[in-house]
């Protein structure tokens, strides 16, 4: 995306942060965001039709715990789902600690996904019992860490050309050095052909145009090899065939605008 082309959907993603008063939570795992939209509805559904001042017994949690790690196959869409949310519902400390060991346990992909979500919910959901403070979860498919989301960044060479062997180095060692020291952290860094793929944790309230603006700024600074124009997101790592298609679209646009 180029940012001057989107810079007030982007001011008002980070102003929704910026103003957010309260505990934030970010799962760390990436999980679709369908699944976690999935998983907070059905979440919601079953703790509406729970009586008021509800909350399960150890005995309750442990048997649901037990259920979970009997060796027999369980359902996941009519069973193991459901004694995850029953689990993080039940405002019971015990229930946490069991959520934790069957994460821990590393079970299939789809169940490992729904178990960090329902620890993630029993956490929001004991802390709202013990405190005053605000809740907030942040869902995004690249999950974060901490209060800082994690972005998928892809930035082209200014012409599509290919990176000489020093702007390769001037990237590894510029990316490096700069977004540490505005606690950035990153998560993978690859240099392709004409493109560079970027996994960076953002702290929520920073603002990104500058940040990425910046770093261009940098690099550029040894002989503008990089576009301007690129691409952020938090829902989804970038395919091969994701790429090729950027870089396609970035091509007609350099062509466009050359008049050819």
């Amino acid at each position: 995306m180029k940012m001057e082309e989107r810079n007030e959907d982007l001011r008002s993603y980070q102003e929704s942060f910026r103003n957010m008063k309260g505990h934030i939570h970010v799962l760390e795992r990436c999980v679709p965001v369908e699944l976690q939209m999935e998983y907070f509805r059905s979440s919601n559904n079953y703790k509406k039709a729970l009586p008021v001042g509800y909350k399960a017994t150890d005995e309750q949690c442990e048997a649901w715990y037990e259920m979970l790690m009997e060796p027999m196959e369980l359902n996941f869409d009519n069973h193991i789902r459901d004694l995850l949310i029953w689990l993080a519902a039940s405002k019971n400390p015990k229930a946490f600690t069991y959520l934790k060991h069957y994460v821990e346990q590393e079970p299939a992909p789809k169940e490992l996904d729904w178990a960090y979500l329902a620890l993630t919910d029993s956490q929001i959901t004991l802390e709202s019992e013990l405190s005053d403070e605000k809740q907030i979860y942040i869902a995004t498919g690249l999950g974060g860490k901490g209060e800082k989301l994690r972005f998928y960044v892809l930035l082209l060479s200014s012409n599509l050309q290919e990176f000489e062997a020093y702007q390769r180095q001037i990237v590894e060692r510029e990316f490096s050095y700069y977004f540490p020291k505005v606690d950035c952290e990153i998560d993978r860094l690859v240099v392709g052909t004409n493109y560079v793929e970027l996994m960076l944790l953002i702290p929520i309230r920073s603002d990104i145009r500058e940040v990425m603006a910046r770093i261009i700024e940098e690099c550029n600074e040894y002989g503008n090899f990089l576009a301007d124009v690129y691409t952020i997101t938090n829902v989804k790592i970038f395919t091969k065939e994701d790429i090729e298609e950027t870089i396609r679209k970035y091509a007609q646009r350099k062509d466009i605008e050359a008049g050819n």
